[in-house]
């Protein structure tokens, strides 16, 4: 748990510095119309904190296994604009929900972190697998489409 805490932290304290070397044409163009803006992207990984908040508190005292709920995230990132939204206002509110993320995870038990939860499909993995994959599917996106250099 102490990887994925330290590894969530170094995003909170770095992704301010890539985005601010970043024009506003980059951080606003997007590479179709179908898909999201490097801003819009942020804009998702704040929304997949929002709905992963809920999540790793409820799997703690919820029945088990708890149903994670789906979310339409094409729905969140139009719906909250953020696309029209100051670059400076997504960084703040990411860094501010991934510091309540890394505050969760401090406080978890040990014994918690093998509660299951219900994924779909008919599958059921543990928190501890649920808060690794959260790391996971934000590292995809910064790696492969934040930190994508482009030549606007």
């Amino acid at each position: 748990m102490e990887h994925v805490i330290n590894k969530i932290n170094h995003w909170v304290q770095s992704l301010h510095k890539e985005y601010k070397s970043m024009s506003e044409t980059q951080v606003t163009n997007r590479p179709s119309p179908n898909k999201w803006s490097k801003k819009e992207i942020l804009g998702h990984l704040c929304d997949s904190a929002i709905n992963n908040t809920e999540r790793f508190v409820k799997i703690q005292y919820e029945k088990q296994p708890y149903v994670i709920q789906p979310y339409d995230q094409e729905q969140w990132v139009v719906i909250q604009s953020y696309q029209k939204r100051p670059i400076d206002e997504i960084l703040v509110l990411f860094q501010t929900l991934n510091k309540q993320i890394i505050n969760i995870l401090m406080n978890i038990p040990e014994e918690k972190l093998s509660y299951l939860c219900d994924i779909g499909n008919n599958q059921q993995k543990t928190l501890a697998w649920l808060i690794q994959d959260y790391l996971e599917h934000m590292e995809h996106h910064i790696n492969n489409q934040i930190l994508i250099r482009n030549n606007n």
